[in-house]
């Protein structure tokens, strides 16, 4: 804890303030302590803690081999990229986050866009008719820009705990994440799970500390709370004197740098005697506390470096931008499962929900390989179209290139004719794109969350992309027959996105009752509401009384080895989309009891999709 603890230190080395322009009155506002920071060649390598092996086989030698026609990405492409995602508990000023980078980025010319009302003018990343009806994140986004020389692919996330899978599924996607903490409440529920699930991933993981200009808790506060909880240190990168009425807002201003060593000059620029004491006082105990900048540690996400700042007033952002582009990963190696061609061997189904192959596939890698992390239908309402959202993991995409499918029969090739770059719901035909990016393909329908495309003679698959036990669950159907096509396009397309999943009745081939089961009911009526707008069709839900699936890892001969022996009484016995089965429980003892009982019906509360078909 930082009121007891000690530690070696990193020395701050430089003062920032953020001074008035000369038109503007006296009062200094902030003062920001610039930490030491050293950037070594350990940014960017592959972290070796996200490597699930016992033993690390090196790069080299589990890299998978490749094929005469190279599709390789020049070095100089793979390091100039880094994407970013941007994660946060409801309300603590994300979009307007997001907005900021974008305008410092150069991809905005306006930043008011998220404080404007009605149709006067939208978000990029808050595109959709509810989203910008409600002031809420419903779906992630993709938004790219150049920057200092590098390429920055920005994914914005959902806040709401509703929409959590769909934040999970941006995550897979990302080789770097930002943690907004509302600075007047520190952690809150979904930030504690987002948290979880970023140090899973092994992501390195940055901090802001967003709505300084409000009154907060202290640093000292919010760096306790994240160790406490985590177990994971920070690292200010800068450190703030004063909040809410003591922050200046609304004026233009501009970054000095003061040594200090140089405290003359130091004090002069405070020009406040109490804060220039509360500064000193802060470094003294700082000295004391913090544990010097591991670049090693920050990139397996075992420690934080830690901002602060206003996005609402525009402070601290653009410093954060350039520390991200300094500091962040490139591209990483991921591994994934290998099928010769002509083997017939199909991957199981039960893998385990870290498991991740066994060969490792570097951004290098002569062949283009990706994987569908998102799909999204009616970006463009006119024409009814379908984009599969591809995270690049290696070689290049070029325009017209043929792929592999990982659950397609091998050999059967799909053209890419077009790819687009996404910035929200705009897009832009790219010829050529690289490890790191993030490219929108047309998806004829064979494409779905956590396929792998390939190219080369190896059939290769990426982990797939867990499902979530869902907590509502409701029959829905259509109450006018005569919109029949209108209703079951709406929702063979919102099931493909992933907007909520769908469970039937056993060996129910689609002609029965369709059951729809989410994580939270606010799904329920974001399916509802698009099926209005997007297909205009009605729909009606029947809510069915249980609280939590499981996916039975034993598979139907164990379910149906427990239903004889008379121990699944009062649980609703159904099948996914993959004809798993799943079942219903009203509540969590139910679940632990039958688990406890029935040893070899094992209950997982996750699901994946098979790699290979």
């Amino acid at each position: 804890m930082y009121q007891r603890s000690k530690r070696s230190i990193g020395i701050p080395s430089t003062i920032m303030r953020h001074s008035p322009s000369p038109s503007t009155p006296s009062p200094w506002s902030w003062i920001l302590l610039l930490c030491s920071l050293v950037v070594g060649s350990s940014a960017f390598h592959v972290p070796r803690s996200l490597v699930p092996r016992s033993a690390l086989r090196s790069t080299e030698e589990a890299a998978l081999p490749s094929s005469s026609t190279s599709h390789a990405a020049p070095i100089t492409e793979i390091n100039r990229r880094r994407n970013l995602a941007i994660i946060s508990h409801p309300d603590s000023g994300k979009t307007t986050m997001t907005e900021k980078l974008l305008l410092y980025g150069g991809a905005l010319q306006t930043a008011g866009a998220v404080r404007m009302k009605g149709e006067q003018r939208g978000t990029k990343s808050d595109f959709m008719e509810m989203e910008r009806e409600r002031g809420i994140s419903i779906s992630s986004t993709v938004m790219s820009f150049d920057y200092n020389s590098l390429h920055v692919n920005i994914l914005d996330t959902p806040g709401h705990q509703d929409f959590s899978e769909d934040t999970y599924r941006a995550l897979a996607a990302a080789d770097n994440a930002v943690m907004l903490l509302d600075a007047a409440k520190g952690l809150e529920p979904q930030t504690r799970k987002l948290f979880e699930v970023c140090r899973m991933r092994g992501l390195p993981l940055f901090t802001f500390v967003n709505k300084m200009d409000r009154p907060a808790l202290t640093p000292y506060e919010i760096m306790d709370q994240i160790e406490a909880e985590f177990g994971l240190e920070t690292f200010p990168m800068l450190w703030p004197i004063g909040d809410g009425d003591r922050a200046e807002r609304g004026t233009k201003s501009q970054v000095r740098q003061v040594p200090m060593s140089d405290l003359e000059t130091l004090k002069e620029h405070i020009n406040d005697e109490e804060l220039y004491e509360k500064l000193l006082e802060d470094q003294e105990i700082l000295q004391e506390l913090i544990s010097p900048l591991d670049m090693d540690r920050v990139m397996a996400g075992q420690q934080s470096p830690l901002f602060f700042g206003s996005a609402m007033t525009n402070f601290g952002v653009q410093l954060f931008l350039d520390k991200f582009c300094a500091m962040g990963s490139k591209p990483s190696a991921r591994f994934a499962t290998k099928q010769e061609e002509g083997k017939g061997k199909k991957a199981s189904h039960d893998e385990s929900f870290d498991e991740e192959g066994d060969e490792l596939v570097p951004p290098e890698y002569e062949e283009f390989t990706g994987f569908v992390f998102k799909t999204q239908a009616n970006l463009d309402p006119k024409h009814r179209d379908r984009l599969a959202y591809v995270r690049i993991v290696s070689g290049s995409y070029q325009k017209g290139m043929k792929v592999g499918h990982s659950r397609s029969k091998m050999g059967k090739k799909y053209n890419l004719a077009q790819a687009q770059a996404l910035f929200g719901s705009d897009r832009e035909t790219v010829e050529i794109a690289y490890p790191g990016d993030v490219i929108g393909i047309n998806n004829p329908g064979n494409f779905a969350i956590g396929d792998t495309l390939f190219t080369g003679n190896n059939l290769i698959a990426f982990p797939g992309i867990p499902s979530f036990s869902p907590e509502v669950f409701a029959y829905i159907r259509n109450p006018n027959p005569s919109t029949y096509k209108s209703f079951q396009k709406g929702i063979d397309q919102l099931l493909a996105e992933g907007a909520v999943q769908s469970l039937r009745q056993r060996n129910d081939d689609g002609g029965g009752p369709l059951i729809l089961a989410a994580v939270g009911q606010l799904q329920f009526e974001v399916v509802q509401a698009r099926l209005k707008s997007e297909y205009g069709v009605d729909s009606v839900l029947e809510p069915i009384n249980y609280t939590l699936a499981r996916w039975a890892d034993g598979g139907w001969e164990a379910v149906d080895k427990a239903d004889k022996d008379g121990k699944l009484f009062g649980i609703m016995i159904l099948q996914d989309r993959w004809k798993r089965p799943v079942l219903l429980f009203r509540n969590d003892w139910k679940a632990a009891s039958v688990t406890e009982e029935e040893k070899y019906l094992e209950l997982k509360p996750w699901s994946k999709p098979p790699l290979f078909e």
